[in-house]
């Protein structure tokens, strides 16, 4: 029989009737016999269930048994029986068995035991055989699926920016340097600086760190685009919540103000939450329960009021609450924690950055709901966001969530060429350098906003994860770039 002609797990539990003949293919997780049979428990991928394959050693030989270990990877042809067994109504009893890939107990790392994560961080390139990960990368698919499905539903194109730029867009000079000089032979001008007129671009150039400056550019003719990329910050982070390569999406709309761009983000994080709500039931029971047993381990102060699967209905069930940065500092400045001095960072002048303990609180204690920020002191927050009349605020918006905080960022972006020439000017940010970006506002400017959203944050909000480190299948970090 083909390769292709073989069934997957999820498929056979759905709807192979008893009686079926049906080939499956998959890695062993756990294997156990007495002296009739061995039950084989093998696992596709497919869903976050293991399937029992019952081999009777009569007709099964026992070399082949003696090699269908933990990691071995098998085919396994036979009958669908009904189970003699609890957790499973039917079973697969084997009239052959292939070893496809053998896998040694004594070398095979990820055994049929509990696991530290730092362990499963260090084993990276075989943790997704693991339940949890496995269920993380199920639902970090059907999360970026449902992302291009709501916006192409909702008539945006797809936009591929740059991943190799010549500009910060965030202003924060972290970036990684792309180059094919010799670092051994640097070329050097008259000065004694690095002649980059000799590297392959002839100037610097860096990964970049968001797609939004060229998104801008593709939504001032196509109206509605987005962007959904790697990209990259030089930050020496090593927090649960810093990667140094993470994904970005970036939707931007000419004839959008603030108002519309905080009902889309809205309602675009509603939309992919009851996706994923509706399509990984299976998987996110089993985190949830996960997360339910990481909840007792932690103290009972910094445990949540809420499950995972009730977080992530709380968002869908709930109109997000829409306050002003002013607003937001008067709450927390007369709230009890601050008075009490419980904040690690008390608020106290009018203009301080707000931190995630500050919008937890917002959120999980004051409000109830999540909640958008709107309004925000100028100068904490990117010179492309529209100044508002009053000179001292930004029409910028975060949109904050339960036990994460801060999960989108977004403004009305400044399209009047005065002001935003005098911002730049005011922040020393060249203008000559970003001559193309101020074209846009030169030739045919329009009203215009968008919003970004670390893909990140998102799987570790909707998985339940409390480090960013275990939802991409590969982290960068300081110090760590294997597999």
């Amino acid at each position: 029989m083909a390769f292709k002609d073989r069934t997957k797990i999820r498929k056979l539990i759905e709807s192979a009737p008893e009686g079926s003949q049906v080939t499956l293919m998959g890695w062993v997780r756990t294997k156990r016999s007495n002296k009739n049979v061995t039950f084989i428990a093998l696992n596709d991928g497919s869903c976050i269930q293991n399937y029992q394959l019952v081999a009777d050693p009569s007709r099964i030989s026992e070399e082949i048994l003696k090699k269908a270990n933990t990691g071995a990877c098998l085919k396994a042809q036979g009958r669908v029986v009904a189970s003699q067994g609890s957790g499973q109504s039917t079973e697969l009893l084997a009239e052959r068995i292939d070893i496809l890939g053998e896998a040694d107990p004594e070398k095979y790392p990820i055994q049929p035991k509990k696991h530290s994560m730092e362990f499963l961080r260090e084993n990276a390139h075989l943790r997704v055989r693991t339940s949890t990960f496995a269920a993380i990368f199920r639902i970090r698919h059907h999360l970026a699926y449902a992302i291009h499905k709501y916006f192409h539903d909702k008539g945006f194109f797809y936009i591929h920016s740059p991943i190799i730029t010549a500009s910060d867009a965030e202003g924060a000079g972290e970036t990684f340097r792309v180059t094919t000089l010799d670092l051994n032979k640097l070329p050097k001008t008259e000065e004694g600086l690095v002649d980059f007129r000799q590297d392959f671009f002839e100037r610097e150039t860096n990964l970049t760190v968001s797609g939004q400056l060229e998104g801008e550019l593709a939504a001032m003719a196509l109206s509605d685009v987005y962007t959904f990329g790697p990209t990259f910050r030089a930050e020496n982070s090593n927090t649960t919540r810093h990667l140094a390569e993470f994904w970005m999406i970036e939707p931007e709309m000419a004839f959008y103000d603030a108002e519309d761009n905080q009902d889309l983000a809205e309602d675009f994080l509603q939309y992919i939450i009851s996706y994923v709500l509706t399509h990984c039931k299976e998987d996110l029971a089993f985190l949830d329960k996960r997360a339910a047993e990481e909840e007792k381990s932690k103290k009972a102060d910094q445990r949540s009021d809420l499950g995972l699967l009730d977080r992530l209905a709380f968002v869908v069930n709930n109109r997000f609450v829409r306050i002003t940065y002013t607003e937001a500092w008067e709450i927390l400045r007369n709230s009890k924690p601050n008075k009490k001095k419980k904040f690690a960072f008390p608020i106290e002048e009018w203009g301080t950055d707000l931190q995630s303990e500050h919008e937890r609180y917002l959120v999980e204690k004051h409000f109830n709901k999540p909640v958008i920020i709107t309004d925000y002191p100028k100068a904490i927050k990117s010179f492309y966001m529209r100044q508002n009349e009053d000179g001292k605020t930004v029409a910028a918006m975060d949109i904050l969530f339960p036990g994460i905080g801060e999960i989108v960022g977004g403004s009305q972006r400044e399209e009047r060429l005065d002001k935003l020439s005098a911002r730049m000017e005011e922040l020393q940010i060249s203008q000559d350098e970003m001559w193309w970006y101020l074209d846009t506002r030169r030739f045919g400017t329009a009203p215009h906003a968008g919003f970004g959203l670390g893909f990140e944050r998102l799987v570790q909000f909707v998985t339940g994860m409390g480090n960013i480190r275990d939802v991409i299948p590969f982290p960068r970090t300081p110090g760590n770039a294997e597999f």
